[in-house]
């Protein structure tokens, strides 16, 4: 199987430029490569700070999006799919996407699409031990702010040439499915919200929209709403696909160093039972690793009882057993057909998973998605 016959989609988290909102909270200048800068080891085996190999770089600069983009494609990453955030009325860590991804996607062959992570926000920036996490913005919307939201995506990126579409149709992804009923007012004015925004995506000449689900066994980020019955809610709701953000939303770490290979066996079984679950085809996630340490203030004690960012992490994560992983997807992919691969993450640098190159594997974990998938080039 080559590149060609599946897309192969990264998720990007744009929080390392500076934000407006972010200086207010955190100072000037700040973006989150300063808690990556920070992070030290905290136990034996630990393996800590993760630095780029190719520095610390302003993601909102149009010539640094432009080389992320071109080297993504150089190894067959045919998709980001960004994390977009709508808070207060407006779009929050929007500029990267906006002013650096967009012009640089206009001309070539990557593609991108949207993940709404309609969760709260909170102080997690780092995480102070034995103080409650602060609720920074809230992830609820009603209808007029649905609404609002849903234009926006509408006509800011959904009309650009590189937007993705599967099956014809402009591909949206809801990442928290329990905030958008509660903000909303549960299944029937979701529904309702979900029936508006299909057809004005048909009225603006898209062919509707392609709904997808991100689904989760279990909360990892303290905002995280709780899983309802996803499967007949999926249904009510009319949704087109499924997939997840990320292994540990489905596959408890039972030790503080799990072992990589032991996470891809139960990530392996868990796409059969998701596929199974649902009646919308499930998308099946791949995930880099696992450590959230450095959003954690690094003189506590690190402390996986006390929940997210202390959480057991994935060890080994080396780019030999991510091919292994793409192996294995890759399996699931020619049995079922699906068109679609998601990847945690391009850039989750603060929570120890990403393709972008460091000084300890390099270009490896890009390396290996060439090799079992090819490119499309």
């Amino acid at each position: 199987m080559s590149g060609r016959e599946v897309i192969i989609a990264a998720y990007y988290f744009p929080n390392y430029h500076v934000d407006p909102r972010n200086e207010e909270w955190h100072g000037e200048g700040w973006t989150e490569w300063e808690v990556s800068k920070k992070a030290t080891p905290r136990f034996e085996g630990h393996i800590q700070p993760r630095v780029p190999l190719r520095g610390y770089e302003d993601e909102a600069d149009p010539a640094v999006m432009a080389d992320k983009v071109e080297m993504a494609t150089r190894y067959g990453v045919d998709a980001f799919i960004f994390d977009w955030y709508w808070y207060d009325g407006r779009p929050y860590l929007e500029r990267p996407l906006e002013k650096a991804f967009m012009p640089a996607a206009a001309t070539g062959d990557m593609k991108f699409a949207v993940m709404w992570a309609n969760h709260h926000w909170t102080n997690i920036h780092p995480w102070k031990s034995g103080t409650n996490a602060t609720q920074l913005e809230s992830g609820s919307v009603d209808a007029a702010q649905f609404r609002a939201a849903t234009d926006y995506l509408l006509e800011r990126y959904v009309n650009h040439p590189a937007y993705l579409h599967i099956d014809g149709r402009p591909y949206l992804s809801v990442y928290d499915l329990p905030t958008l009923l509660d903000g909303l007012g549960g299944i029937d004015a979701t529904k309702a919200a979900l029936d508006d925004l299909r057809s004005r995506a048909e009225r603006a000449g898209h062919g509707g929209i392609h709904l997808n689900a991100v689904a989760r066994d279990q909360p990892v980020l303290p905002q995280d709403g709780m899983t309802l019955d996803e499967a007949a809610l999926l249904n009510r709701l009319g949704f087109d696909s499924v997939t997840s953000y990320v292994w540990v939303h489905h596959h408890p770490l039972p030790t503080l160093l799990t072992p990589y290979a032991d996470v891809l066996e139960q990530a392996e079984k868990g796409w059969e039972a998701l596929a199974a679950k649902f009646d919308q085809p499930y998308y099946a996630n791949v995930t880099v690793g696992w450590d959230p340490s450095p959003r954690t203030v690094q003189s506590d004690r690190y402390n996986p009882a006390l929940g997210y960012p202390h959480t057991n992490i994935i060890s080994d994560c080396t780019p030999e057993q991510f091919g292994r992983a793409l192996e294995r997807v890759r399996s699931y992919v020619e049995k079922t057909g699906t068109p679609l691969v998601t990847v945690n993450a391009w850039n989750e640098w603060t929570e120890g998973t990403y393709l972008e190159p460091d000084t300890v594997h390099e270009y490896g974990h890009l390396e290996q998605i060439r090799r079992v998938f090819g490119t499309r080039h």
